[in-house]
């Protein structure tokens, strides 16, 4: 609906009925379909049997039922598995109700990932996540209030928050981001050692997530590539073998 782009130029995030319509537009225009847009029909003439999934991010309820509804996925940026469970349950329940297959939609994770033992620095490098996905809790809590709409553990810790900078942004030096408690870091971000993060993402993956978007906004991005790639990744693949 908009949100760096959209708030550092003083605009506002567009309504749900545009989101809704700008998810059917897009599909039909990427998929080689005609669609009508604004009283004049659409489509792309280059276009022969494109194919394009579209998937929708979201936090409160409103946009949790939208994705459920139409979207053929559900991108929910932090990891903590209660908050997970909960919210691809609304997504689930919100499909069911339109009649489609629950089971059928992605469900995928992003959430800033590093691979150390240094809890204390880990935490830091990471708490700007806490702070951005604050953010947008802000904006569900000055609609809906403190509690109810959402789990009170993705609302209740931005009761210190006193603002955000856009201008540091996606930042490990973000400098808003005092009131961010370290078990909020833990909860949201995926941190430790290789072991660590495999039983996370084996949680994760058991609430029903089927995609991890790992961020690399810290000061340990080659070591931690390097170990999912050599460690975490292999474990969720199955053996295979040259001859058999």
């Amino acid at each position: 609906r908009g949100d760096s782009a959209v708030r550092v130029t003083n605009g506002t995030p567009t309504t749900m009925a545009e989101l809704r319509e700008s998810i059917h537009v897009i599909r039909e225009l990427a998929n080689s379909r005609a669609v009508e847009y604004k009283g004049a029909t659409l489509q792309f003439p280059w276009s022969r049997g494109s194919e394009l999934d579209v998937w929708v991010a979201a936090y409160g309820p409103q946009a949790l039922k939208l994705t459920g509804e139409v979207g053929d996925g559900f991108i929910l940026q932090l990891a903590d598995p209660d908050i997970a469970a909960w919210m691809i349950r609304q997504v689930k329940d919100a499909a069911a109700a339109a009649g489609r297959d629950p089971d059928a939609i992605a469900f995928c994770v992003a959430a800033p990932m590093y691979v150390g033992d240094d809890w204390a620095h880990m935490r830091d490098q990471c708490r700007w996540f806490g702070g951005m996905v604050g953010n947008h809790v802000a904006d569900i809590v000055s609609r809906y209030g403190q509690r109810g709409a959402v789990p009170g553990e993705l609302t209740d810790y931005i009761a210190g928050r006193t603002g955000y900078d856009y201008n540091s942004h996606g930042r490990a030096e973000n400098d808003h981001v005092d009131f961010v408690p370290d078990a909020i870091v833990d909860r949201f971000c995926i941190l430790g050692t290789a072991a660590d993060h495999v039983a996370k993402l084996e949680q994760l993956r058991e609430l029903g997530v089927t995609q991890f978007a790992g961020y690399l906004q810290h000061d340990n991005k080659e070591e931690t590539m390097r170990v999912y790639g050599e460690s975490i990744i292999p474990a969720f693949r199955g053996g295979i073998t040259a001859k058999r």
